[in-house]
């Protein structure tokens, strides 16, 4: 469960001369390979990455993985956050990361029930016998708790499997906008109702890049270039031709089927997850202080983050929305 980029130097590089060495850099994902990081494969397929002076290793996660930890001991440089909660939380234990861009507007935690029983609706699901996993209660369930009503009495524990929901009609389950849904069609033979939390009020920004306060201080430029390459490999990968992205996520991840990677792709489309709001003026990976404040707020209303936090040292727009790519989404 996930809970949980210099246009300048890539035109000197383009210039004639001797070789310029490329920095050696380790991004860690926090789930196995999938389409919900197409964007980082994408940069170093196409070599993008490669462009930007950037020799880029993708380390992908998994459920028994904590990349987050490797960031902190410095075995890696970067790392693919999930949600801001972590961030805030990590200024309140003093560990020393940060957050530089946020690839996906919208979190894709979801919440979904059967159609056609009554629970159409968004508002007619805190009635519903609710599958929630146990990291689920303290995050994202707490605030629906307190925003909507939802009930802990309700609550019935998910563990990743789709069965107990698919057979009970008056049930609501959480998920992933790219993974649940699939599975339920494909075992269930229905389409779920799909309720994305971010379209719900949920505000937080998710796949987050995170790397260490001493890299942004001593060395903001290979920052800037991760971050820019990336966003540029985002475009490239929901807009261009991402057959390659594909194929090296299909090798670090072999059980992913083309079907599971369409439907994915199609989802991050439709529901605007990477390209939307801020976005389209500012560029893939934008963030801004209301939003952030936003969230905050509402996470202090539920009781997950401290009053006092100072939210601020969670994050930085230092290397964010300046238009980086605007020109290659289709007019």
């Amino acid at each position: 469960m996930r809970i949980a980029v210099l246009a300048g130097l890539a035109g000197a590089l383009a210039l004639s001369g001797p070789a310029v060495a490329l920095d050696k850099v380790t991004f860690g994902t926090n789930w196995l390979a999938d389409p919900e990081a197409g964007g980082y494969y994408q940069a170093v397929v196409d070599g993008t990455f490669a462009k930007y002076g950037l020799d880029v290793t993708i380390m992908p996660g998994g459920p028994q993985s904590n990349g987050g930890m490797l960031l902190v001991a410095g075995k890696i440089e970067f790392f693919m956050g999930g949600d801001m909660i972590g961030d805030f939380l990590s200024v309140e234990q003093n560990i020393p990361t940060i957050a530089v861009a946020a690839h996906f507007q919208k979190d894709p935690q979801i919440f979904m029930s059967h159609p056609g029983v009554g629970l159409d609706k968004w508002t007619d699901l805190p009635k519903a016998t609710a599958f929630v996993s146990n990291g689920a209660l303290n995050s994202f369930y707490a605030w629906m708790r307190l925003a909507w009503g939802f009930k802990d009495e309700n609550v019935k524990p998910y563990n990743f499997n789709s069965g107990p929901f698919i057979s009970v009609k008056d049930s609501i389950q959480q998920g992933y906008l790219t993974s649940e849904p699939f599975e339920v069609e494909k075992q269930g033979g229905f389409k779920p109702n799909v309720f994305l939390l971010a379209d719900q009020g949920y505000s937080t920004y998710a796949t987050l890049i995170e790397t260490r306060r001493e890299i942004v201080e001593k060395n903001p430029d290979l920052v800037q270039r991760f971050v820019d390459a990336s966003t540029i490999g985002w475009y490239h990968y929901l807009y261009g031709d991402n057959t390659k992205a594909n194929a090296a996520i299909k090798k670090d991840n072999p059980e992913l089927t083309d079907e599971q990677i369409a439907f994915s792709v199609a989802k991050l489309k439709e529901y605007g997850i990477i390209d939307s709001g801020d976005t389209l003026k500012l560029g893939i990976g934008a963030m801004t202080d209301a939003r952030v404040k936003d969230f905050f707020d509402k996470m202090v209303k539920v009781g997950i983050v401290k009053p006092d936090t100072d939210y601020k040292k969670s994050y930085t727009l230092q290397f964010v929305n300046k238009g980086v790519g605007l020109e290659l989404r289709p007019k």
